[in-house]
């Protein structure tokens, strides 16, 4: 059993990651769920305790769209638990117009790229204490077909909706291959999924937009089928010490080109630091 082996989980309130939550819970796990929302997080706690009688689970809100915020979270994990033994970064954003955060981050990178790192950064010397432990970050077959731009990072000057998603996800996907090197003499091994196409609430949107996601919804996954993937690469024992790894659902699978290139990782490195600053 787990049960004295912590484990964090981001977007925990809704869609996959409240399955993903329920996962760790039957693994044995105290999980930490993070949501924005207050009351959907003490809504899924119960829900997990009416399948899980003895699940350990705490719930912190936090919005992490803002890197204060995403700090002040790591802060308050750290000061709880000062060993850790798995962070699943699964909070997700898309938008259909540009708009910006507080702090002038683009939406969707704040979320998908910039917040991973910050908790990441934060909180690996608790997952360092707690190993072995693994970092999982939730990607996207998208990460394949897109290019990183990174002289425009922010989509200030150029806005796609799907590319800026797409490229959110390509950065999460590389910051993914630099972790899994810095952390690995740590005994921490981090990896990235593509959960498949799953029937969420990712596309809040009304119009011809939404029709559209909501029309396509019964042929996609359910949350639950979308949250194997992740549990797989977190809970399996045959892929402990194994990270850097990129897989779609179950299977590892090749990553963009551009994330093996090093040096444009590295590039993207010191330009995610210079966006969050120093931790």
């Amino acid at each position: 059993m787990e049960r004295d082996r912590v484990a964090v989980a981001t977007g925990a309130t809704a869609g996959i990651g409240q399955w993903i939550a329920l996962g760790l819970a039957r693994a044995g796990y105290r999980v930490v769920l993070v949501g924005r929302d207050r009351a959907r997080g003490e809504a899924v706690r119960g829900w997990i305790g009416g399948h899980v009688p003895d699940a350990a689970t705490e719930l912190i809100a936090a919005d992490l769209s803002s890197m204060a915020a995403t700090r002040a979270l790591a802060a308050e994990i750290r000061a709880r638990h000062p060993r850790l033994a798995l962070l699943m970064n699964n909070a997700g954003a898309f938008h259909w117009r540009r708009a910006e955060t507080a702090e002038g981050h683009e939406q969707a990178l704040a979320v998908n790229h910039l917040a991973p790192f910050v908790l990441t950064r934060a909180l690996a010397p608790a997952l360092g204490a707690g190993a072995p432990a693994r970092v999982i970050n939730t990607g996207s077959v998208l990460s394949d077909l897109t290019g990183l731009g990174l002289d425009d990072l922010e989509s200030r000057r150029r806005w796609n909706p799907l590319f800026a998603y797409a490229r959110s996800k390509l950065a999460l996907l590389m910051q993914t291959l630099d972790w899994a090197e810095r952390l690995r003499g740590a005994g921490v091994d981090v990896n990235v999924v593509h959960p498949g196409a799953v029937a969420t609430t990712l596309v809040r949107e009304g119009g011809a937009v939404g029709f559209g996601w909501r029309a396509l919804r019964p042929v996609f996954l359910t949350p639950e089928q979308g949250a194997e993937g992740p549990l797989h690469v977190a809970l399996d024992p045959a892929l402990a010490g194994i990270g850097g790894r990129y897989f779609k659902r179950r299977r590892e699978a090749r990553p963009n080109r551009l994330a093996l290139d090093a040096a444009l990782r590295e590039r993207l490195w010191a330009e995610t630091e210079r966006l969050v600053g120093p931790g």
